[in-house]
């Protein structure tokens, strides 16, 4: 009983921290997103239903993060992982400047995301003194000079799209570089002695083996995709909505601080939409690793 009693005085200063950080804010959130008419100056609100679910669900702008959204979750989580794979298995391969590769590999990711998204903004927009880097580069090869930034909305979602892959790559190279070198040997020498082909070799031992670290990689490049946001306003300004690149947390940003603020209800509906979303995903995704992740 003593014991019972000391463990649950050891953990009590973090039930106390989550209780008043994570599960008061989600209660709140909760309440506010049935609340309609709500008005933070006075703290009164006219009814109680689902209207600000309805308002979000039928406004253009949710609408379109939604579809921003789920392009870059659908493009960038996938493309993301195979390249790491690639590059994570050309450096298992290789013995010289190995350690010099991995650093190089991995410097993005100690970088300030703003100050990549700025870079990458000087990179593709096009100025009345410069078509930009890029630009420069297509036109070596005949192609027209494009605004990326500013132009066509595939144009801007390219950039997008790319950017993301660029931040993200390093985390999962890391992750991939390490799960292969822990791969026990002696499967690999026993299929060599049997003349087992190379292809073979990485669809059955290799994949299977760090079968966990892809799915955790999915798992989170899922639930990080789903929350973009800074790299956007690196990109594209902080005027999201009048770029026709907003994303859901960058919904949920401008109805409680943005030019369309002041309606926290509206956005407690909205992130509690984004949270269905996510949550709903990453179940699917625990289904489909029962089938294809061997621990």
């Amino acid at each position: 009983m003593k014991s019972s009693l000391k463990a649950w005085i050891y953990l009590l200063p973090a039930i106390a921290f989550l209780a008043v950080f994570m599960i008061y804010p989600l209660v709140d959130v909760l309440v506010y997103s049935f609340e309609e008419g709500y008005n933070s100056a006075s703290q009164s609100f006219w009814g109680v239903g689902l209207y600000n679910y309805s308002y979000v669900l039928h406004d253009p702008y949710f609408m379109q993060a939604v579809r921003n959204t789920f392009l870059i979750v659908i493009i960038t989580v996938p493309v993301s992982t195979g390249f790491a794979l690639l590059i994570s298995l050309g450096l298992s391969s290789i013995k010289a400047l190995r350690d010099l590769f991995q650093t190089v590999f991995f410097l993005p990711y100690v970088t300030n995301t703003l100050a990549v998204g700025l870079v990458f903004m000087i990179l593709f927009k096009k100025t009345a003194y410069s078509d930009g880097l890029v630009n420069l580069l297509l036109a070596v090869f005949g192609a027209g000079p494009v605004d990326f930034i500013d132009g066509p909305y595939w144009a801007k979602m390219f950039v997008m799209c790319f950017y993301t892959v660029w931040v993200v790559l390093p985390f999962k190279i890391l992750i991939l570089t390490s799960a292969l070198a822990s791969v026990n040997q002696v499967y690999y020498n026993a299929a060599r002695i049997d003349g087992t082909p190379r292809w073979r070799i990485f669809t059955r031992i290799t994949l299977p083996m760090i079968s966990p670290m892809i799915f955790y990689l999915v798992i989170t490049g899922f639930i990080g995709a789903f929350k973009a946001y800074s790299d956007e306003v690196a990109l594209f300004g902080t005027d999201l909505n009048a770029a026709g690149m907003n994303t859901i947390v960058g919904y949920i940003y401008d109805m409680l601080y943005g030019n369309s603020g002041g309606y926290p209800s509206y956005a407690s509906a909205a992130a509690l939409i984004l949270f269905a979303i996510v949550f709903t995903i990453t179940c699917v995704n625990l289904l489909i690793s029962k089938k294809n992740v061997h621990y």
